[in-house]
């Protein structure tokens, strides 16, 4: 499962997840439940149907995607438990399966996670799993722990049947070794704040911590030397002027003021990230920086973001 505050780029560190570790040979799925079509804009295919495709091969792995909607997943759920086939998609007309999961929110979620639940332990003829890995591109941490703990509440709601054991059964999933929740972040305050939250209460609920992402990372060009003396204004724009004009560039001495102002906000920005790195460090999850590309995302810098996700231990 990958979460992250919005904006943080959760759905980009997903998609790279799974070209990743589709290069270590594995097939792979990767699901979206927010009916945003993320998936198909970064890997640049038509918008996804309710039906798994391949859109990436690499190596001796492949990614195949998967939108879910609850629609859908109703109807399929009505088929395979309750016979409902033909009768199911009668209730779609009528506008049941709409008003159910309107009038009933916590269904939704449900059948979300029930989708993901039947893709994990789906098997071939010859007994192996059809994916070697599953990863959700989940909700926002806002939301995340009630996303994931909702069969929970279920099987306390439904005492017996096949909506209790399904529940049951997604429950044990979600809380196994299997699984683990991923939160994706930015070295800012009110991003890395949420994370934290998010951390403990999927703990309290019994839900396991994969990683910390950090992501669009910038580096710093100046060593612990150079940022002090910028910070601690012992460098003058007359001294900035001069060194660079003896790289014969023609600046004068109010540039050199622009830019060693514009040095002091980057050193600001830096220790501010150094203090978010000192606090994501106390929840104990080990961390993994991706770095910002200057390029933009496409697929050869969704595979470079996932080549560190799996050599920063994402397995």
């Amino acid at each position: 499962m990958v979460t992250g505050k919005g904006g943080t780029g959760k759905s980009t560190v997903a998609a790279a997840l799974a070209l990743g570790l589709a290069r270590t040979g594995r097939r792979v799925l990767l699901c979206e439940v927010e009916g945003r079509q993320g998936i198909a804009q970064l890997f640049d295919v038509p918008p996804l149907p309710y039906e798994e495709r391949q859109v990436a091969v690499s190596d001796d792995g492949a990614v195949y995607a998967l939108a879910i909607d609850a629609e859908s997943a109703l109807l399929e759920y009505l088929a395979m438990f309750y016979r409902l086939g033909r009768a199911g998609r009668a209730l779609d007309r009528f506008g049941v399966i709409d008003f159910a999961t309107t009038i009933a929110p916590g269904v939704r979620d449900v059948l979300l996670t029930g989708k993901v639940y039947e893709a994990v332990r789906r098997r071939e003829d010859d007994g192996s799993y059809t994916y070697d890995a599953v990863i959700l591109d989940a909700p926002p941490t806002g939301r995340i722990t009630r996303f994931l703990n909702v069969n929970s509440e279920v099987a306390g709601l439904a005492k017996v049947g096949p909506v209790k054991r399904q529940a049951d059964s997604i429950m044990t999933m979600m809380r196994s070794r299997r699984t683990a929740v991923h939160l994706v972040t930015l070295l800012e305050e009110m991003p890395v704040q949420e994370t934290m939250d998010a951390i403990n209460e999927l703990t309290d609920v019994g839900l396991g911590i994969g990683h910390v992402l950090v992501n669009q990372v910038l580096p710093s060009p100046l060593d612990d030397d150079a940022a002090e003396r910028v910070a601690n204004g012992s460098l003058s724009a007359a001294a900035v002027a001069r060194s660079l004009r003896r790289a014969d560039l023609e600046v004068d001495t109010g540039a050199g003021a622009a830019l060693l102002e514009e040095g002091r906000q980057h050193v600001g920005r830096q220790r501010l990230q150094a203090h978010q790195r000192a606090v994501l460090r106390e929840a104990g999850a080990p961390v993994v920086e991706l770095p910002h590309l200057e390029d933009g995302i496409d697929l050869a810098g969704l595979y470079e973001l996932g080549e560190l996700l799996v050599d920063g231990g994402l397995r």
